[in-house]
């Protein structure tokens, strides 16, 4: 039926519509763990607390001992992460009559531009986000002697030493390693593309996937780079803002994880209706206390410092790993290496 101006419109609907909408238009965002705020509004300092698991070592005691030294307790502690909302995607118009009786169909249209406009916004501070998180390890993409399948295996054996659950990997990657992947015969991954009906922004982007590693393409990352990570590696959270009661025409709505607020009003002083959609977002990646093993005592310890191990990155153009350095300056990076296994030998090659 033909819109009218007297047709009832439903903003709960409109806004349950548009959260699904953003929910599906987005591809990095949608690769994070994600978080909701509304158990924990009035939080201070417009922070939530998101818990991570703790880690306990293994002990041993000795067979027959004489029983003089008695055991050793640990305490089991679970980190928190706190994350804290860092601004307010929105996307506001003006409809004048003219436009409302004339050009317009209802509000749909309308709504899927909005809400194409703040998903765009979160797609860029999340690639942001990961452009400016600083990595253990970064592996090259044009190691002499390594082709592009052998440096996936690479980074799915450094995340394996990292003791990074297998399940919800993802190589995202930037459109140069897209155009690698695909021409590369080893890979055989063109004949993936097109292969599936697209539901979603995000399974519009996987292009396949490969040593337990589902394989994303992002147009905002930088076309050389890719990251290797796990769900967890980042946490997205949004929050849609409370309606204001002097707002007549306004609902709230979540998909998913992803949250949104429209509010719609006339300014009778200039004769236009005034559409909102916005949300609350924030970012924070996730650093791990990491299970080390003494090779004198046989005793399993936790590490003194907090590494971040769930992604690592990938550079194209790069001819070297660079990986932790048992040797050098920093005591973070030595205890990295000696967990882990992960390190750069004394005549640079990669361990």
């Amino acid at each position: 039926m033909a819109y009218t101006p007297h047709d009832v419109i439903k903003p709960e609907k409109i806004a349950a519509t548009a959260a699904v909408a953003l929910e599906e238009a987005l591809v990095v965002p949608a690769i994070f763990q994600r978080e909701g705020i509304d158990q924990f509004k009035g939080a201070k300092n417009d922070t939530i607390n998101v818990k991570v698991e703790g880690v306990l070592p293994f002990r041993t005691y000795g067979f027959r001992n004489n029983r003089s030294a008695p055991i050793e307790f640990d305490r089991y502690e679970e980190k928190t992460v706190a994350v804290t909302f860092g601004g307010d995607i929105y996307s506001a118009l003006q409809l004048t009559d003219e436009q409302n009786d004339f050009d317009l169909q209802g509000w749909a249209k309308l709504m899927a531009k909005q809400t194409e406009a703040v998903g765009r916004g979160l797609e860029y501070q999340a690639v942001d986000y990961i452009k400016d998180q600083e990595y253990a390890v970064t592996l090259g993409g044009a190691v002499a002697g390594r082709d592009l399948r052998r440096t996936l295996i690479r980074a799915r054996d450094v995340l394996n030493k990292f003791r990074i659950p297998k399940e919800q990997r993802t190589l995202l990657v930037g459109t140069d390693w897209e155009t690698a992947l695909l021409s590369d015969e080893a890979l055989n991954l063109a004949s993936n593309v097109g292969d599936a009906e697209a539901v979603s922004a995000l399974r519009e982007a996987t292009i396949g996937r490969r040593y337990g590693f589902n394989i994303v393409v992002s147009n905002e990352l930088a076309a050389d780079k890719a990251i290797a990570m796990t769900q967890s590696a980042f946490i997205f959270a949004t929050g849609a803002p409370s309606v204001p009661q002097s707002v007549p025409f306004g609902a709230s709505a979540s998909y998913n994880g992803v949250a949104l607020r429209w509010v719609r009003d006339y300014d009778a002083n200039y004769m236009v209706d005034r559409s909102v959609v916005n949300t609350f977002k924030g970012f924070r990646s996730v650093s791990d206390i990491l299970l080390g093993r003494d090779d004198a005592t046989g005793q399993a310890f936790v590490s003194e410092h907090e590494h971040f191990v769930r992604a690592i990155q990938l550079d194209l153009d790069a001819d070297a790993d660079v990986l932790p350095d048992p040797d050098g300056p920093d005591p973070k990076a030595q205890e990295l290496a000696a967990i882990t296994g992960v390190a750069a030998s004394a005549d640079g090659a990669t361990a």
